[in-house]
């Protein structure tokens, strides 16, 4: 039993141990006095609009936010003031942690359409941490896969083919909608083709080259923003992963 004092946490929306993203989300893993525990620190800022920004560069990071509904792009600028989006964050994952290192966040996180998140306040998640083991535990776990993301996006841009970049994008796509027990082979992009282009480093001519080439030979059905995947075998086969 940890030694932090348990309060009401009925009246605070969201409740972690009732959401239906618990499993891939921060609380992922907590027993029933950890998850009290969360419930007491999380809060549910006003929800963020088209285009509105949850943080930008520079800001000073005081929490850091679970996406649960929409989806928010984060976005780094070079010095010339290109701009490379380096994350697409549906519900249930984490964003903010650009911000660890000299507690100033490092990118902007924009929403992409109609978003809520859950925000976590670093103070209290860090008296969280001393005295659950649990959540230690998950702080180690949102920095690993901080860094395998970012290499996973390196080998995306260091090593494949135009064609390896798109068939890998949709293949995550897939990945992360049986994560939310969402179809796999059927779903809406919130993201415009320009979006998926800089994230990919390609031109968007070439993406919407791509779409319509993996259109026409049966690989996936495109209508606007809505992607049905027809041969999953196929875009494995593309970036040389077997079934």
């Amino acid at each position: 039993m940890s030694t932090l004092k348990h309060v009401d946490a009925n009246h605070l929306k969201p409740s972690c141990s009732q959401c239906n993203l618990r499993d891939i989300c921060f609380s992922h893993g907590m027993d029933d006095d950890e998850l009290r525990n969360l419930d007491v620190v999380v809060a549910q800022p006003k929800p963020l609009h088209k285009n509105d920004y949850l943080y930008r560069d520079g800001d000073k990071t005081v929490a850091i936010y679970a996406v649960r509904s929409g989806c928010i792009k984060t976005m780094m600028e070079s010095a010339n003031g290109d701009e490379q989006i380096v994350g697409f964050h549906f519900p249930g994952e984490l964003l903010g942690v650009d911000g660890f290192v000299n507690d100033l966040h490092t990118c902007n996180a924009q929403a992409l359409e109609t978003s809520s998140v859950c925000e976590f306040p670093l103070e209290q998640l860090e008296s969280l941490c001393v005295a659950l083991p649990g959540m230690q535990k998950q702080m180690r776990r949102i920095m690993g896969k901080e860094v395998n993301n970012d290499h996973k996006l390196l080998l995306l841009l260091g090593k494949m083919t135009a064609e390896e970049r798109l068939a890998s994008f949709l293949l995550s796509m897939s990945c992360r909608m049986t994560e939310r027990h969402w179809k796999e082979d059927k779903f809406n992009l919130s993201m415009p083709r320009q979006d998926i282009a800089n994230y990919l480093g390609m031109a968007v001519e070439t993406v919407s080259r791509l779409f319509a080439a993996f259109q026409n030979e049966k690989i996936i059905e495109v209508d606007r923003r809505s992607i049905t995947i027809l041969d999953m075998q196929r875009l494995r086969a593309i970036v040389g992963e077997s079934e």
